[in-house]
């Protein structure tokens, strides 16, 4: 994939600068009381989960432009997030859909190992139709007015199960387009009901050691309503289904200018927050890449998540979620890893004691200085200095335009059409 000379050869050139930056760095910290290598340790053990659909060229309602060397298999696609983790240590795992990515699971394991890779969650696709089925999801899934329709779902999401835990998953994650699209349309109450029941009839089918993830959108496809269309739904839907079931938070399936660093504060007070989907968005879920808009309420997510690191149990699942339109996926998934970690490394530095204290008195500005001293410090060479020492790249980017590894897979990986629109 890539070779390791080429990640030496290109360490080479940036190492002294590095280890001259992240000394400064580390005797700044060291006034405010801040350990530098306690925060390095932490951001190489820090991972966020590719999914397996993020190396594959997204598109619009309108069209795809697909680039070159697109993955057109579940390998080619284990390959490509092998190529993400070799570069920034920050993916170690791939969250397989299906039916795209349904293959043996004995090669699914060889695979992985072979590119250095585990599984995270598994995502189950009932919200569009597949070659062979027997009833449409035209007017929902888990919540269609059809038993037979709803027995379908329910089956494909225990497959589902069943092949993640061939390979080594540990999660489910549940997000469907059902709602409506016009007033009248569906009967709010009766569909939700039919979405509970189908959804226990999944939880069911959890092993004992799994935990179910339920996703909300406020829109899209349904645009009149949704049937998990804000975290309170998705909060009563794991509270009704059980004590393994948690509620996923997609950083771009709410309204604009929510504060959803407040919902990942209210999802941990009461026990159910599950994990995060990391994009980011202009105006809706524009799936664009981790960091690109706002980076400061990405870092407010991270101190929630911080304040709450010592809790019993909590352990939130962290996975990318993106679609990429004109950009190289490889390239935009490792610059979203690193702003996850990045993230992370300014939360760890926000002084907790004086941030209480500014709290209890009331003091607004110097509250909101803490966390802003934090955010401003500049972590680049805490995170590059945790990829050199795992053998990794210190310039990932550069790193990888150096290997020439897209012009590489173009040359045998057939060409991908753009006819059509929507997700890969």
């Amino acid at each position: 994939m890539i070779d390791n000379n080429t990640i030496a050869a290109a360490n080479a050139d940036g190492e002294g600068s590095l280890r001259a930056e992240y000394d400064a760095l580390g005797e700044t910290l060291d006034r405010r009381g801040v350990d530098i290598a306690a925060i390095r340790d932490k951001v190489a053990a820090c991972g966020v989960a590719i999914p397996s659909w993020g190396v594959g060229t997204g598109g619009t309602r309108f069209a795809r432009f697909p680039g070159a060397g697109e993955p057109a298999t579940i390998f080619d696609k284990l390959d490509d997030c092998g190529v993400v983790h070799r570069l920034t240590n920050a993916t170690p795992r791939v969250s397989l859909h299906i039916p795209w990515d349904a293959a043996e699971p004995a090669d699914l394991r060889a695979k992985a190992e072979e590119v250095g890779l585990g599984f995270d969650a598994m995502n189950s696709n009932t919200f569009q139709d597949q070659a062979g089925q027997a009833r449409s999801y035209k007017f929902g899934s888990l919540s269609h007015t059809d038993a037979g329709t709803r027995a379908q779902a329910v089956e494909h999401n225990l497959r589902c199960i069943e092949i993640g835990d061939a390979i080594g998953s540990k999660a489910l994650t549940i997000w469907v387009g059902d709602g409506s699209n016009f007033p009248g349309q569906a009967h709010f109450a009766r569909q939700l009901d039919r979405y509970l029941g189908s959804a226990r009839e999944i939880y069911a089918g959890l092993p004992a050691d799994w935990r179910l993830f339920t996703e909300h959108k406020m829109y899209e496809p349904a645009f009149y309503s949704t049937i998990v269309q804000d975290w309170g739904t998705n909060y009563l839907i794991a509270q009704e289904l059980g004590e393994r079931a948690f509620c996923l938070v997609d950083l771009g399936h709410h309204a604009p200018n929510v504060n959803i660093e407040m919902i990942v504060s209210r999802l941990i007070r009461y026990g159910k927050l599950g994990g995060f989907h990391f994009n980011d968005s202009k105006y809706g879920d524009d799936d664009l890449d981790t960091g690109a808009i706002d980076p400061y309420r990405l870092f407010l997510v991270f101190n929630e998540l911080i304040d709450a690191a010592d809790m019993p149990g909590f352990d939130p699942a962290h996975m990318l979620d993106q679609s990429h339109n004109v950009t190289d996926p490889i390239e935009s998934l490792m610059s979203s890893a690193m702003e996850v970690q990045r993230a992370y490394a300014q939360a760890l530095l926000v002084d907790r004691a004086a941030l209480a204290d500014h709290q209890e008195a009331n003091d607004a500005i110097m509250a909101s200085e803490t966390l802003k001293r934090a955010f401003r410090t500049d972590v680049s060479p805490i995170l590059a200095m945790a990829r050199l020492e795992a053998g990794a790249a210190i310039d990932p980017l550069a790193a990888y335009r150096r290997s020439g590894y897209r012009a590489r897979v173009a040359e045998i990986r057939p060409s991908a059409s753009g006819a059509g629109g929507g997700i890969v």
